[in-house]
């Protein structure tokens, strides 16, 4: 048997953010975690675009308009990272916006082959967001980050060594 470990290695790797611009206090601040991920990897600051979007429901389409980009007879970018953050409200309103953009981006990954990485928080409020976003929990836009890489790397074949 052997086993496929891919590489944290980022360097000649492609990387789209796409980010929502609602609740921008905690997504800036995933956005921040996932390019200091990106460039402590060794990725080029030439080679990873940030692109803004309203909300959270937008992102799979900004996903898709960046999975689908090409440079000359190739995709533009290895991976897309989907950054946001949906806080719950009095409402249902914030799972319907999570669940959208989170199946949308899945599809997106499926019909492109491109990874699609999903870093949108579905929260129930401001400390969690804050928690999640560099806080005590960590900041899911660094782990969404590295998983682009390693993703990126196994679509590309580059083993860890």
């Amino acid at each position: 048997m052997r086993e496929f470990v891919p590489s944290d290695d980022a360097r000649e790797l492609s990387f789209c953010l796409v980010a929502a611009q609602w609740n921008e206090t905690y997504v800036r601040r995933l956005v921040d975690g996932a390019l200091a991920t990106l460039r402590a990897r060794g990725a080029d600051e030439g080679r990873i675009a940030v692109r803004w979007v309203p909300g959270s429901f937008e992102l799979p389409l900004a996903a898709q308009q960046a999975a689908q980009e090409e440079r000359g007879a190739a995709r533009r970018f290895d991976a897309v990272v989907a950054l946001g953050c949906v806080i719950r409200g009095e409402t249902e309103h914030f799972r319907l916006v999570a669940d959208a953009a989170s199946q949308g981006l899945l599809a997106v990954a499926l019909d492109t082959g491109v990874p699609v990485l999903n870093g949108v928080l579905a929260v129930e409020d401001a400390a969690q967001a804050e928690a999640r976003s560099g806080g005590e929990h960590g900041n899911a836009g660094a782990q969404a980050a590295l998983a682009a890489v390693r993703m990126a790397n196994l679509r590309r074949g580059r083993e860890a060594s």
